[in-house]
């Protein structure tokens, strides 16, 4: 059982590597918000959207090899190469990338606007 401080560590290392990997395949508009607080499921949520389906799938395709790269493997993977909305579960994080009309509509960010946002680099 690891502890809590090498568990935190390992989110923050999780999501610099997928929002990197979104950044590199142009992903849009990626926000970072810190759940800890409020919520059990994860501690954070990576939140990006892409132009098109093409795009959606390099960005989750890389995010995927970067991570297990890396040592971290998805719990599991929801969505599939023609899903305009694709969830990630990596444990303490969860990676949600969208189109832009389905990200749009379900708003994530309004609906965890308790969560504190956080740029890449409070994350170095």
């Amino acid at each position: 059982m690891g502890n809590k401080l090498s568990e935190k560590n390992n989110s923050k290392e999780i999501v610099r590597i997928a929002y990197d990997a979104l950044d590199e395949k142009l992903g849009e508009d990626i926000e970072i918000l810190k759940i800890d607080e409020i919520s059990v499921i994860a501690d954070y949520l990576v939140i990006a959207d892409g132009k098109n389906q093409n795009q959606l799938n390099a960005m989750t395709d890389l995010v995927e090899e970067k991570l297990a790269k890396a040592g971290y493997h998805s719990k599991r993977i929801e969505g599939n190469k023609n899903s305009t909305w694709i969830l990630m579960d990596y444990g303490d994080v969860i990676i949600h990338v969208f189109s832009k009309d389905d990200r749009l509509f379900y708003d994530l960010e309004r609906i965890w606007r308790d969560g504190k946002k956080v740029s890449r680099t409070d994350l170095s």
